[in-house]
């Protein structure tokens, strides 16, 4: 296939506190979401000076990227759009027009299938080419990589990381908590997310010949009407659980997300450490992938998939995804009333 330019495609977060509240309002307009409820969420920002790190860490990936393409002879430029804060998906998709591109590979901040995670971005993309117009570059997306090996084995380095800031002595009795963003049941029963997840968690710790009675998957971030089922377990609850059975040791590793963004940093670092301070369990978070070199190197070659024919490589249980997602993917989730967000309108950045 042939491509003239690389579509970074994230979510966006603020740069600063004049940023925050209008940054939430794009996340959630059209929901009905309370205002308290939103400042409730522009705390968590203002604990970390009104900005969000994910713009940050694509502009890193980005640069990193544009290396290991330069060096594979990989001429294409690099564009970058977010769903929800500048540099915006429209406005990216006009310079792309007014550059010429005229058919563009995508690739998408999120490793696993579901509504929010893939379809969702691709249906920004489309809105986006409908306001672009006629000349509007057609846009393919880059396939989800969960099982990639270049994946697993950048996650498990940054678990091994984690794992060596324990003391020899206790390190093969540590308890691995993996954690990925909780979504409503209802979409997860319409998708692959849970399976990929689990297969992602399976092959990350058989890396680090961690058996399965030490690992376990279980959620975080979860927003939304309290009466609604939503993945569990909590990571709270389950490092709770840890120490009740009188485990000493637990790593949390974010497999689940790509970068250390605002709810990795928020609910991780602070309201899971603070609970594992209180009760005396020694909590170590492990890195996401971020900009590891083996990460940069498995999007250098997804690109080259589609470039070239390279060979489409994963492991494990399961084939490589699809590159083009069927018409019934991971459908959306039912609109609620007023008075709490679906799984989109929690900020993931």
């Amino acid at each position: 296939m042939s491509y003239d330019a690389i579509l970074f495609v994230s979510f966006g977060g603020p740069e600063g506190p004049d940023d925050v509240m209008p940054f939430l309002e794009n996340v959630t307009r059209g929901r009905g979401i309370p205002r308290e409820r939103l400042l409730e969420v522009a705390e968590h920002y203002q604990h970390f000076g009104g900005v969000s790190p994910i713009n940050g860490q694509c502009r890193e990936l980005i640069a990193a990227l544009r290396t290991e393409l330069d060096e594979h002879g990989i001429d294409l430029p690099i564009f970058w759009g977010n769903r929800n804060w500048h540099p915006l998906l429209p406005d990216t998709l006009r310079e792309m027009r007014d550059a010429g591109v005229k058919h563009a590979l995508a690739y998408v901040t999120s490793a696993y299938s579901s509504w929010s995670g893939c379809r969702q971005y691709r249906e920004n993309l489309e809105a986006a080419q409908a306001e672009t117009g006629d000349a509007a570059p057609q846009i393919d997306k880059i396939r989800v990589f969960y099982n990639h090996p270049d994946f697993v084995a950048a996650n498990a380095d940054r678990l091994r990381a984690a794992l060596e800031q324990i003391p020899e002595g206790r390190r093969d009795t540590a308890r691995i908590a993996f954690t990925a963003h909780s979504i409503p049941n209802s979409m997860a029963d319409t998708s692959d997310y849970v399976k990929q997840l689990t297969e992602t968690c399976r092959l990350v710790a058989e890396s680090l010949s961690i058996s399965e009675d030490r690992w376990a998957l279980v959620y975080q971030s979860r927003s939304g009407r309290p009466q609604d089922p939503w993945l569990e377990p909590d990571i709270v609850d389950h490092l709770k659980e840890l120490h009740a059975a009188g485990v000493a040791d637990a790593v949390v590793a974010p497999v689940g997300f790509l970068s250390d963004h605002m709810e990795v940093l928020f609910d991780l670092d602070e309201e899971a450490a603070l609970a594992c301070q209180d009760m005396g369990l020694n909590m170590v978070r492990a890195g996401s992938v971020g900009s590891h070199p083996l990460f940069v190197q498995m999007l250098r070659k997804l690109i080259e998939e589609r470039l070239s024919g390279a060979p489409r490589e994963c492991i494990g249980r399961f084939g490589p995804n699809h590159d083009v997602c069927p018409v019934d993917c991971c459908p959306g989730p039912p609109r609620r009333p007023a008075g709490g967000p679906p799984a989109s309108a929690r900020p993931s950045s």
